[in-house]
């Protein structure tokens, strides 16, 4: 190693020192230009689409406002794909690269089938590219500070300005600008399938167990026997006994001592749903205290009720629920705007506040259950507790 070095730094004999300087700087010209040109000849649009798997990206592209608009100036994939800075581009190439093994090797989605299972894989990772960089491709052509809201819609303007103010990333509220948006559905409804398959084995021998969906109430080891109330997802209870398949368990709440007593919720004066109760389960009903709301001066009772259930569907710990409901979270209302953080609503607000959502979204009504339940549990005014 010692010698080839000295010979390295030896002075040659052979050839003048100005001819040896001007061959490096030629040798460093043409590496210079065939990087230029490398990246100039894989930046077109061509090359980006020159893989059949791409066709299908092409195709929606061709129909967005990127592509063809009133202004004539037409953003190519690089430049929502590749940073401009000279670093962020060797990178983003050599990223790349894994899509040059899965298009020859894997096949992962050389049909329209398997694009579409996953599309939505390939358009998290975009997105979550782009959150990391706070949208600098986005931001490289359009700027806040360069925007004349005069000239944009009233809503526009509203949702812009408060954008500027936070200096949003651009892909918070603009997914599916470029290609079509995938079904976010389905990334939270495997999150689910992964729980079911797990909660038998979670459950087992737990004496504290969470509902993952919703379950019927029963006042007898029976599960063909008439239902006496529900309880609700995300809910605890407490194991007294397992008899085949069911479950007795013990569930506490409060109720509302001038109402008819059937709806128990987390908190004193918060409308945060548990179980429903009726008929022989309630006629177990033991109360354990009262309190008057002093914001409302109306009174609540804090009692515990026992019931049978079946034992499917029920898990050891709410950590779980909570991460699936806010992945469902960000895959409904992150998909048209950026979604306010859960603290932003109290637990009661956050009741109408997803109401006035429902439209644009669309979920069973087990899933918005669960939805509401982990907003409520992580408002303004439950401090993301989460677990009572």
């Amino acid at each position: 190693m010692k010698k080839l070095w000295q010979k390295l730094i030896k002075p040659s004999s052979k050839y003048p020192i100005i001819a040896l300087v001007l061959v490096g700087i030629g040798i460093t010209l043409a590496g210079t230009f065939v990087v230029h040109k490398g990246f100039e000849l894989t930046s077109s649009i061509e090359f980006c689409t020159s893989c059949h798997t791409m066709e299908q990206n092409y195709e929606e592209y061709k129909q967005t406002v990127h592509f063809k608009n009133a202004s004539g100036v037409q953003a190519i994939c690089t430049d929502c794909h590749q940073p401009k800075d000279f670093p962020g581009k060797v990178f983003r190439k050599l990223e790349a690269a894994k899509d040059l093994y899965h298009h020859f090797i894997t096949g992962k989605i050389d049909t329209p089938e398997k694009f579409e299972d996953h599309r939505l894989e390939m358009a998290q990772k975009v997105w979550e590219r782009m959150s990391s960089q706070n949208s600098k491709t986005c931001k490289s052509c359009h700027s806040y500070d360069n925007m004349d809201h005069s000239k944009q819609s009233a809503k526009a303007a509203f949702e812009m300005k408060k954008a500027a103010a936070e200096d949003l990333n651009c892909i918070e509220c603009h997914k599916g600008i470029a290609h079509e948006l995938p079904n976010m559905a389905g990334g939270f409804q495997k999150d689910f399938q992964a729980l079911q398959a797990t909660a038998n084995s979670q459950g087992a021998n737990a004496e504290v167990l969470y509902s993952l969906g919703e379950k019927d109430l029963y006042a007898e080891a029976d599960p063909n026997s008439k239902a006496d109330g529900k309880l609700l997802p995300a809910s605890q209870v407490k194991v007294l006994e397992r008899k085949d398949n069911m479950l007795k368990v013990q569930i506490d709440g409060w109720l509302e001592k001038a109402g008819k007593g059937r709806v128990m919720t987390e908190y004193l004066g918060k409308r945060v749903f548990k179980a429903t109760i009726r008929g022989d389960v309630k006629a177990t009903e033991k109360l354990i205290e009262e309190k008057t709301d002093s914001a409302t001066d109306i009174v609540w009772q804090h009692v515990s009720v026992e019931a049978w259930i079946t034992a499917e569907d029920m898990i050891d710990d709410i950590q779980p629920i909570w991460n699936y409901a806010k992945t469902m979270y960000g895959s409904t209302c992150n998909a048209c705007h950026a979604a306010p953080d859960p603290a932003h609503f109290t637990a009661n607000g956050w009741i109408s506040g997803l109401n006035a959502m429902s439209a644009y979204y669309r979920l069973s009504k087990t899933e918005e259950r669960t939805l509401l339940k982990y907003l409520q549990n992580h408002g303004k005014d439950t401090g993301g507790a989460g677990a009572h």
